[in-house]
């Protein structure tokens, strides 16, 4: 408290060190006051003499001011914005020099609130800085709240690990509890991943039953799964030949742990740790258990280990912005595109610190992006930018309207959105094949719903269209059944829809004491939904955003409420036509994605900023901006291949930097 009283109480001194600093830069270099300032600069002087000015006159000048100046610093001479303006860089440092509480001195008095608010502020607001290659810090930013956290590994990541592990999928009711989201929308954001009981007890339950199951006592009846995960674990055994001393049965048991462990732990593994994982082995061992059977005791805790369960970037000492090690970076990288583990050869290149190599790195990302792995792209960053995360486990459409709809259904329509995302990235295509495309994924069942025709039985393939009604996510039967009510369709959620996760353009909620829909109609008369929109927008309140969503949710109003092309409705032609305040209009699916092709630029930036959130697990600031706009450069560039994407955020600096808070 007595320190947090400090910080407040000192007010004199901040400002008066930072106008004695850059009085010495401006006479060290007179003649950058020469130089012409930016507009953007001549405006932040601007501010300076508006806000911060007043300050100074009224707290600093009594003491430093002509010749005599305390400390022979003369602050009358910073009597207008463009003086501050070109005093260079010294901003930043006094600014880092002021939030470490290097300055002011004890005894000096205090700022008000508002006053270093509006200081903080002004320094923060300061253009042309240098921000592609810094990171939002206590050093940097006055609001900043911290470092990003370690996190533990999500629902998804838990579940791929263990597969790629032990080679054995866990069953859903064996996973932990579903994860809430954060910064852009997603569930890799530190502060939104609580660890509760029951995750523990889920952590506790799955290590026991997953590695009892890949290390039976006798394998004889085994099946061909358990057989190969056991394979995968004791790797480089031969159970039948190798010698069975305990001294050499224990140097097995080592090999196998250290490997597992190593794997597990995405790093290598100290000597101490492996022996403590020893320990429990000869523990087991000691008490008879048989060679198989003590080797799974450490090997579930392996699984236990916080190593495991959380993503640790150890904090290095000193603190402040540091390159994460080799085997961080491997972890990232695989948790970005295969929501899992680092694979043995992203190891081997991290022990060998390759890794920062740029062309060592964008050929790792090249062979992630083909392994069938990468799938994870379009199930877990997809699904949840498309907002389908929990698609058939929440509210359904109505049985007795749309009883096609089931659990069998549903699934397919969940897979098709995932394979519509992944494959941009995995097969290289322009990101704008999202919102139109001549394919889609399907299997047999999908493609008879949508009245296409291939074989009988049919897996999942890409299937080319006759037409574009359908292509891209807008038109894929999960996105416009979850933005359907459950006994019809609804235009201005399929808009909203657009507006938002296409277009990245935010809609407020609605104002409050507006009726809904269905109370809001015109006595004695019998509307069309269209007729009750119009009726809606007819109020001022609810005009300025429904104008921008209805006609978009229209262009979608051939697909019934569980996604089936049509061509009326209750016997009435399908109207599904719109057109956009801009001007723009448009008639069905087909015009309207090439009226949404024309504001293409916003989707890009939309769609990067999601996946730059997605892998840096945080919500984004004004320091992103420069990897967002490079990102859009290299897509533009590179005719908008997605796999570009993933290479330009995995070489990001905010990618392979991290902030750690100081210990001092």
């Amino acid at each position: 408290m007595q320190r947090l009283l400090q910080r407040v109480s000192d007010s004199r001194y901040v400002l008066c060190t930072i106008m004695l600093l850059s009085t010495f830069v401006v006479w060290e270099c007179p003649a950058c006051l020469a130089d012409e300032l930016s507009p953007e600069m001549s405006k932040w002087g601007q501010l300076y003499a508006k806000d911060i000015l007043p300050i100074i006159q009224s707290r600093c000048i009594d003491c430093h001011s002509g010749k005599d100046a305390d400390g022979e610093f003369d602050l009358s001479r910073f009597t207008s914005g463009d003086v501050a303006a070109k005093a260079g860089d010294v901003w930043e440092r006094v600014a880092r020099r002021i939030r470490q509480n290097e300055m002011p001195p004890e005894g000096s008095p205090g700022l008000t609130d508002p006053q270093k608010g509006a200081f903080y502020g002004w320094l923060d607001s300061r253009p042309d800085q240098d921000l592609c290659n810094q990171l939002a810090s206590d050093e940097t930013q006055a609001w900043y709240r911290g470092h990003v956290m370690s996190r533990r590994l999500t629902r998804t990541e838990y579940r791929n690990a263990i597969r790629d592990l032990v080679g054995l999928e866990l069953k859903p009711d064996e996973l932990p509890p579903s994860d809430g989201a954060g910064g852009e929308g997603f569930d890799t954001v530190g502060d939104s991943l609580f660890t509760s009981p029951i995750h523990l007890e889920a952590y506790l339950v799955a290590a026991d039953r997953i590695i009892e199951t890949a290390l039976p006592d006798k394998q004889e009846s085994a099946s061909t799964e358990v057989v190969n995960a056991r394979a995968l674990i004791l790797s480089g055994m031969d159970e039948k030949n190798d010698p069975k001393s305990d001294v050499e049965l224990r140097e097995a048991a080592k090999h196998c742990i250290e490997r597992f462990a190593r794997r597990a732990w995405r790093r290598p593994v100290a000597e101490e740790e492996l022996e403590r994982l020893l320990t429990i082995y000869d523990a087991a061992f000691t008490r008879g258990h048989a060679f198989v059977s003590a080797l799974r005791e450490p090997l579930k805790a392996v699984l236990i280990s916080p190593h495991f369960l959380f993503v640790v970037e150890s904090e290095p000492a000193g603190g402040g912005v540091q390159r994460i090690t080799a085997h961080q970076l491997a972890t990232r990288l695989a948790l970005l595109i295969w929501s899992s583990i680092p694979d043995q050869h992203l190891l081997e290149l991290a022990d060998e610190e390759k890794l920062f190599d740029e062309i060592v790195l964008r050929q790792e990302v090249r062979r992630m992006l083909v392994d069938p792995k990468a799938v994870a792209l379009g199930e877990n960053f997809g699904l949840q930018w498309l907002g389908l995360r929990e698609f058939g486990n929440g509210p359904r459409p109505d049985e007795e309207v749309f009883p096609q709809f089931g659990d069998a259904l549903a699934a397919d329509m969940l897979e098709e959105a995932i394979l519509t995302v992944a494959n941009v990235f995995r097969e290289d295509e322009p990101l704008t094949r999202l919102v139109d495309a001549q394919y889609i994924y399907a299997n047999a069942r999908l493609a008879e719903y949508y009245g296409l025709s291939i074989s009988d039985g049919a897996g999942w393939q890409r299937v080319e269209l006759p037409n574009r009604q359908r292509g891209g996510v807008m038109t894929m039967a999960s996105v416009l059944t979850s933005a359907s009510y459950p006994r019809r369709t609804s235009p201005v959620l399929r808009g909203r829809w657009i507006l938002e996760e296409v277009l990245g353009s935010r809609v407020p909620p609605p104002p409050p004491n507006v009726p809904a829909l269905e109370e809001s109609h015109e006595e004695g008369k019998n509307l069309t939904l269209r007729e009750r929109l119009e009726v809606h927008r007819q109020k001022a309140e609810c005009a300025s955003c429904h104008n921008r969503m209805d006609p978009l949710g229209f262009g979608l109003e051939n697909f019934d409420g569980i996604g089936r092309w049509r061509e009326s409705d209750n016997g009435q032609p399908i109207d599904a036509a719109g057109k956009l305040p801009s001007g723009d209009q448009f008639s069905g699916p087909e015009e309207l994605k090439t009226v949404i092709l024309k504001r293409s630029g916003e989707f890009q930036k939309h769609f990067v900023r999601k996946l730059i959130g997605f892998a840096y697990g945080r919500k984004l600031n004004k320091f992103d901006n420069c990897v967002v706009d490079h990102c859009l450069k290299t897509l533009k560039e590179n005719d908008l291949k997605a796999a570009v994407l993933i290479e330009e955020i995995a070489l990001s600096f905010p990618f392979q930097h991290r902030y750690f808070k100081s210990d001092k």
